[in-house]
């Protein structure tokens, strides 16, 4: 029988219950899952890309059929050379149905075998963006209900490094 593979990219910066929630939900539908930590060097981010590789491992490490990479360059070119069929990603907003609809057909044209599905998260992380968790954690907040233990620890130490400055 043929394995469903499928790709779930993202910048992950940080990881949050909202992804992992949406990971899970594609676990229903695929038998293998490669989480993909986009790798863009003119985006400044929070974390490093083998930071952010290494929260997804550490979160995932239960879930054997998931593997975590990085991949700079058009997701579409890793699905085909994985041999994954689909693209996961996940739609919050009507807003991010826009721009994922946009993305979805540029990569249709760009491989026609590969589809895309959208996800949403649950109700209980429908809100939940890594730009907000950035935002709530740079004024102050206690990000631990919205980010896996690591995450959260890592945040703090930086954020607290950046104040001693």
């Amino acid at each position: 029988m043929k394995k469903r593979k499928a790709i779930y990219p993202g910048s992950f910066d940080p990881v949050t219950f909202g992804h992992l929630d949406l990971i899970e939900r594609a676990l229903d539908l695929f038998d293998e899952l490669i989480v993909v930590v986009a790798s863009n060097p003119s985006k400044k981010t929070f974390f490093t890309v083998k930071e952010r590789v290494g929260f997804l491992k550490t979160a995932l490490k239960h879930r054997p059929q998931v593997q975590v990479k990085s991949w700079r360059g058009l997701t579409v070119g890793l699905a085909v050379k994985e041999k994954a069929s689909t693209l996961i990603r996940g739609i919050r907003a009507t807003s991010d149905f826009d721009y994922e609809f946009q993305m979805a057909l540029t990569n249709r044209k760009l491989a026609s075998k590969i589809d895309t599905v959208f996800l949403m998260p649950s109700e209980s992380h429908f809100y939940l963006s890594s730009r907000l968790i950035k935002e709530i954690a740079g004024l102050g907040g206690d990000v631990t209900r919205y980010v896996p233990a690591p995450v959260a620890a890592q945040i703090k130490k930086m954020l607290s490094k950046k104040r001693m400055r």
